[in-house]
């Protein structure tokens, strides 16, 4: 089995144990949830076990039922490790607070470059990004 469906499966057994934790929390059986979701109960317990990948229409149906969403079902069910989000506030927070001014006046820039917007052309804003970068306070950023 090549690393790529050892994965697979694994992703798919993470799903399936989840949905198995939380239907017994709710003392529920197999036959009960898969009624309640409107599906065999055999495909229910394929799911549980992985055999069978759980359909986003079948999950969000199953998620009805345990009256949670995506976030928190996912939540307890993937590996703690640190998020590009987690990694961006620890690195932020070494920083002192002009370091931190000029990360939220890149973000600033990449969110106005990312929706096809001006360059935040605010003087103070190019003024302040150049001399971050070394740059000529008077040039734009990006490509013109």
């Amino acid at each position: 089995m090549t690393v790529q469906k050892v994965r697979k499966k694994k992703n798919g057994q993470l799903v399936g144990l989840r949905i198995r934790k939380l239907r017994k929390e709710r003392a529920l059986t197999q036959s009960e949830l898969a009624l309640r979701v409107g599906i065999q109960q055999s495909d229910l317990c394929r799911m549980e076990t992985g055999e069978y990948k759980v359909a986003l229409e079948t999950l969000f149906k199953i998620l009805a039922v345990f009256q949670m969403n995506v976030a928190e079902f996912f939540e307890e069910a993937t590996p703690r490790h640190p998020s590009v989000d987690g990694e961006i506030v620890e690195l932020l927070q070494r920083l002192g607070e002009r370091e931190k001014e000029e990360v939220r006046e890149f973000l600033m820039f990449k969110i106005a470059q990312r929706e096809q917007k001006p360059a935040l052309a605010a003087p103070e804003l190019r003024a302040a990004s150049a001399e971050t970068m070394g740059r000529d306070p008077g040039a734009r950023f990006g490509p013109e």
